[in-house]
């Protein structure tokens, strides 16, 4: 039987509906499900619907409905872990990796391994659309208003020191926007120039081995989709020159899953609307299944 079960979360709810509430179907059409023989398990859908406008006191799109969805898929994501299986949550937007990381605050410490072309570091007042996908990695870390920060009391939900940020290549847009800067704090950063310096295999286990070093619980894994360049994964909405390429995806899943302490995954930010033949879901995929299985 596959250790892999799958969750659907298609929440929009921290960016807008613009296509990648469609991502979970869009990956199961790809062959996700059959490439892992993983057990599908739950649909977790947001309770509350999207709302355009800006909350006048955290300056955050949908803060309340973002925080009872976290809820939800905090416990669905539970339930998974308490099964001994590695839940994937396949999204939706980069807010959805909210709720796992509840889950794992309320049994232990834990590391996030971020995968991502965005550094997703903004303060409230620093993000122009106050989609809190421009900010899950600071609100993950204790960083923002309280009704997303400290969810049950539990702030941060991930030390600094526990989260790698791997693959990143927005400090200058973040910078003329007045994004606060991941690398003053002890977030352990890797941008895309400093991985092709070291090259893939070298920078993935320099990366994993400065977690594995804290003695955690495990690892979580997120991946947002536009960490992969630009020529090859147009289909996202916030897109960026340049980017990591499908083989270096997935020989950094690769070396996550060899070391035998992760313990599920996120996928977000994927909009199959872009994507108008599929071809670019189906390499996603193979890209993903080839990591997680250890075959690439």
């Amino acid at each position: 039987m596959s250790k892999f079960a799958i969750i659907d979360a298609p929440s929009i709810l921290g960016l807008r509906p613009t296509g990648v509430e469609d991502l979970p179907e869009a990956l199961k059409a790809a062959g996700l499900h059959e490439k892992l023989h993983a057990r599908y398990v739950d649909r977790v859908t947001p309770i509350s619907p999207y709302n355009p406008e800006r909350d006048n006191c955290t300056m955050l799109l949908n803060a309340e409905a973002i925080r009872e969805f976290s809820v939800v898929l905090c416990r669905a994501v539970s339930s998974v872990l308490a099964e001994n299986l590695f839940p994937i949550v396949v999204g939706g937007d980069c807010s959805v990796v909210i709720g796992p990381l509840l889950a794992l605050r309320h049994s232990g410490r834990y590391g996030l391994f971020f995968i991502d072309g965005h550094a997703d570091f903004y303060q409230p007042e620093a993000s122009v659309s106050g989609e809190v996908a421009d900010m899950d990695l600071a609100i993950v870390s204790g960083r923002g208003p309280d009704i997303l920060t400290n969810i049950d009391g539990l702030k941060p939900l991930v030390r600094d020191e526990d989260i790698v940020l791997f693959g990143y290549r927005d400090e200058e847009q973040s910078t003329i926007y007045g994004s606060q800067d991941v690398r003053d704090t002890n977030v352990h950063t890797l941008d895309l120039w400093g991985i092709r310096r070291l090259k893939i295999a070298n920078a993935a286990s320099l990366a994993i081995n400065s977690l594995l070093k804290n003695r955690l619980d495990g690892i979580w894994i997120h991946l947002d989709a536009d960490v992969l360049n630009d020529t090859i994964m147009p289909a996202v909405d916030y897109r960026l020159d340049d980017g990591l390429s499908y083989s270096d995806l997935s020989e950094v899943l690769k070396n996550l899953l060899a070391t035998n302490h992760t313990v599920g995954m996120t996928i977000t930010i994927f909009n199959p609307r872009l994507d108008l033949d599929g071809s670019i879901a189906t390499k996603f995929v193979s890209s993903i299944a080839d990591g997680l299985l250890g075959t690439s």
